[in-house]
């Protein structure tokens, strides 16, 4: 079930970016039905055990969809972002989001993980969990 506050997130985009956004959300919550979703830093984010895995933001030109251990998924179509282990996919069109390639990566979300939610303890150091 996605959380009123993403919703509201949604509806606040242009039409085009909100498309995006609510077809992302609602591919997420079917993926990782199991996941808590809330605004997190401004952007909808899910957690499972409150380690964040997926989320996405609405960037200058275009939505950013991210995956904090991404960079551990082996995908092609997954670019690195930041000094971490996260990668992302952009997308500026709905018909961009090939939902096959969404829900491979939504799989490798909840079974490859690095432990964000204990970085501020470990000092920056990312652990992989599981």
């Amino acid at each position: 079930m996605i959380n009123p506050d993403i919703q509201a997130y949604n509806d606040r985009q242009a039409e085009e970016n909100k498309l995006i956004c609510d077809l992302l959300a609602n591919e997420i919550c079917q993926g990782l039905p199991d996941a808590e979703n809330k605004i997190w830093h401004a952007h909808p984010v899910w957690f499972l055990e409150g380690n964040p895995v997926v989320g996405y933001s609405k960037l200058k030109h275009c939505v950013r969809l991210l995956f904090w251990s991404g960079q551990s998924f082996d995908e092609a179509d997954l670019k690195p972002e930041g000094s971490f282990k996260a990668a992302e996919a952009r997308y500026v069109d709905a018909e961009e989001v090939n939902p096959i390639d969404l829900a491979r990566w939504l799989e490798k979300a909840r079974v490859i993980q690095w432990d964000y939610k204990n970085i501020v303890k470990r000092k920056g150091q990312l652990e992989r969990l599981k």
